[in-house]
């Protein structure tokens, strides 16, 4: 049996709440050190040794208060200060992703910033080492398929992020892409152009931030010039028409992060995010969690607060959810797997 309009017509809005957090998913938009929640941080701190300049868990998560991106990120590197060793990497992730299973996210491609610790002397190794003991443990322990995507600062320089790159090589084998993330504002995408090139050649899937706080030129140029496979964001695209219907011709994904555009101010409130135009349009739009520590709510919670801003029901459930699995970068039989699955769930519910 298939999926049809009277499919999604017969689920009732009593029951979308609950589908939204039962349904299979997958999240392709999670920085890995933001998912550091305060009272690991602590815990970390007291462990390794580090000395934080906030006094207590409430008092670090009242300053999660935050004008723009900058403002973010200030805190967000004070607090990946308590990650030193490969247990360190290990419990952040193991923490994200147990949160994965009990809210039902089958997969997820997960964003790590090298650069973020190498700078303060941590090893490249250590780093990756940690994070991937978790992955492995994930999806032989709670069926979650986690996979690595090595981020450049794009603050720093390409020279950085080339050097970062070639430390990364030996370990080639424990992520599948890159990224460009880090602030928006006076980076654009060419800036890294020799290294996207370098890690298209190795193979290595590609990623980037663009049009959250930058403008459309900037996914015009992630696209064109680093070639791409999703756009992180990408809510400014709607600045450019001529834009979005390229997305929509080449069927780009777009991972979007409703609760963290809130929070940064890239929208003032969750009722004026613009994610149904995004989905109007034809857009492969994805919803996604960002920073969960930092922006309020992992996946689950971005899901159930913007569909009751934005007043979304069944459909869009079904489309978002599919889209995630169709523009992860697993199998083709692994995602056919995961809609199957998706299918039965929406079956259920309209029974």
């Amino acid at each position: 049996m298939s999926l049809t309009a009277a499919t999604f017509d017969a689920i009732p809005a009593s029951r979308l709440p609950s589908l939204l957090q039962t349904m299979p998913k997958a999240e392709l938009h999670m920085h890995i050190e933001g998912s550091l929640e305060p009272e690991l941080i602590f815990a970390l701190a007291q462990r390794n040794g580090v000395q934080l300049s906030y006094p207590s868990v409430e008092a670090l998560r009242a300053a999660y208060a935050f004008t723009d991106l900058q403002s973010f990120l200030d805190i967000y590197y004070a607090g990946a200060s308590v990650l030193l060793k490969e247990d360190d990497f290990h419990d952040m992730a193991w923490a994200y992703l147990q949160r994965c299973q009990a809210e039902h996210v089958l997969c997820t491609e997960i964003f790590f910033d090298p650069q973020t610790h190498t700078d303060r002397g941590v090893p490249f190794e250590v780093v990756i080492q940690g994070l991937t003991r978790a992955c492995e443990r994930a999806r032989t322990e709670l069926g979650v398929h986690a996979s690595l995507i090595m981020c450049f600062l794009r603050h720093l320089s390409e020279e950085s992020a080339l050097a970062t790159l070639e430390q990364s090589l030996p370990f080639r084998h424990l992520f599948i892409g890159v990224g460009l993330d880090s602030s928006e504002k006076g980076h654009p995408p060419e800036k890294f152009a020799r290294v996207f090139a370098r890690c298209k050649a190795l193979g290595l899937r590609l990623v980037a931030h663009a049009g959250e706080e930058g403008p459309p030129e900037y996914i015009h140029n992630a696209l064109d010039v680093l070639k791409v496979e999703r756009i992180d964001h990408g809510v400014r695209c709607l600045e450019d028409p001529a834009l979005v219907q390229r997305l929509a011709a080449e069927g780009m994904a777009l991972t979007v992060c409703p609760l963290s555009n809130v929070k940064l101010c890239v929208f003032q409130t969750l009722a004026e995010h613009n994610l149904k135009q995004l989905l109007d349009a034809g857009l492969k739009v994805t919803i996604n969690s960002d920073d969960p520590a930092y922006f309020g709510g992992y996946l689950n919670q971005n899901f159930l607060e913007t569909f009751e801003a934005l007043k979304l029901g069944p459909r869009e459930a079904y489309t978002l959810a599919r889209n995630s699995f169709e523009k992860s970068f697993a199998s083709d039989d692994q995602k056919a797997a995961w809609v199957k699955q998706l299918d039965q769930v929406f079956l259920a519910a309209a029974a």
